[in-house]
């Protein structure tokens, strides 16, 4: 194993070794405190640009499971098509692992995809840096080649136009009885099982596709990486669409704040997001709270809401916004994963609450 650097934009030096694909690499680096779940935060989109370290020591000890599809063109086990993530940072990668569902090991999967990844890091020192600091840029150096020095943005990178498809694709065409658009910013791939579970027809779009002109029942809009204040269109488009108040909205992650954007409200940047499978919400008016799923580094200011509007959900943690809901028209939104893949289902009822309204 070839000897690593990552060094911060605050001057802090975290020495460790490779065991993924060796190249230098730049991007935001974050923290992920979930215990389980590398393949899908691996492959989640809205990792896209940044090196994601986790907290929990033992990474790799389970493998990675088949990169198959469905024949709708899903992947079985994964988020998306490839590792999003710029490189993943552990304090201890095991080497040997064991699973029924295992094929190869997290570093064989890394340098097949081409990806950095790091061992033998303090963790936890790096995100105490992290909280204190906040998210900041950082940059993998291989120690024998000090002057190969990668270069990387993060800030007003337009990420979703990255990763969103760049055509219109149909699941269930035909089949199902009412018809979803869903506005792909950046989608997991368990967003779209859990609305097909459902026996609807999904229309998937890329970001900044006008699907007004297309015949659907409701609007879905999906998590996505980087700043939403990049995705304009997308906004364009779904203030379009709340001109027929009838139209059923949702918006998970990303789409909570483009929702929000479109009706009006503001988005800051938190100091170190929010990323793991404990986050735990309250539903707004009810002393009901749900343990979710995470990833997100930016939220909506709950004070430039309009009149119209009122928050759905609050983290219990911080009081920042975890979801929207409009007073009188069927639109609404949560912040966290309601899907999970990886992560607590408590709130996956919230696509019957979608569907129920088709």
């Amino acid at each position: 194993m070839r000897n690593v650097t990552l060094i911060l934009d605050d001057g802090s030096r975290f020495h460790g070794k490779s065991f993924g694909y060796e190249k230098p690499v730049a991007g935001e680096v974050v923290f992920n405190t979930a215990m389980t779940g590398y393949p899908e935060s691996l492959t989640d989109p809205s990792y896209a640009g940044q090196l994601m370290t986790l907290t929990y020591p033992l990474v790799g000890n389970y493998g990675v499971p088949p990169f198959t599809f469905a024949e709708n063109g899903l992947p079985h086990f994964m988020e998306s098509e490839k590792i999003h993530a710029e490189a993943i940072i552990v304090s201890d990668y095991s080497e040997k692992y064991s699973h029924w569902n295992a094929v190869e090991s997290l570093g064989d999967w890394l340098k097949r995809e081409q990806i950095p990844g790091i061992t033998g890091i303090d963790t936890r020192e790096l995100t105490k840096v992290l909280r204190e600091h906040g998210v900041m840029m950082g940059k993998i150096v291989f120690d024998d080649e000090p002057d190969n020095i990668p270069q990387a943005e993060y800030a007003g990178v337009n990420y979703v136009d990255k990763v969103s498809c760049k055509e219109v694709i149909r699941y269930n065409e035909g089949k199902g009885k009412k018809k979803v658009v869903l506005v792909d910013c950046g989608v997991k791939s368990n967003i779209i099982r859990c609305l097909l579970k459902r026996d609807v027809e999904v229309i998937r779009v890329p970001w900044n596709y006008d699907f007004n002109s297309l015949e659907f029942d409701g609007l879905f809009i999906s998590n996505g990486p980087g700043d939403p204040d990049t995705c304009d269109a997308a906004v364009q488009n779904i203030r379009k669409a709340m001109q027929n108040e009838k139209l059923p909205i949702f918006g998970i992650c990303m789409g909570n704040q483009l929702l929000s954007k479109a009706g009006g409200a503001k988005i800051y940047k938190l100091k170190y997001g929010h990323r793991s499978h404990n986050q735990p919400v309250r539903m707004v008016g009810t002393e009901k709270c749900f343990i979710t799923s995470q990833n997100h580094g930016y939220a909506v200011d709950n004070n430039t809401l309009g009149s119209d509007w009122e928050p759905l959900f609050i983290n219990m943690n911080d009081g920042s916004n975890e979801g929207i809901r409009h007073k009188k028209n069927p639109w609404f939104s949560a912040q966290f994963h309601p899907e999970a893949a990886s992560g607590p289902t408590d709130t996956e009822f919230l696509f019957d609450e979608f569907v129920k309204l088709l």
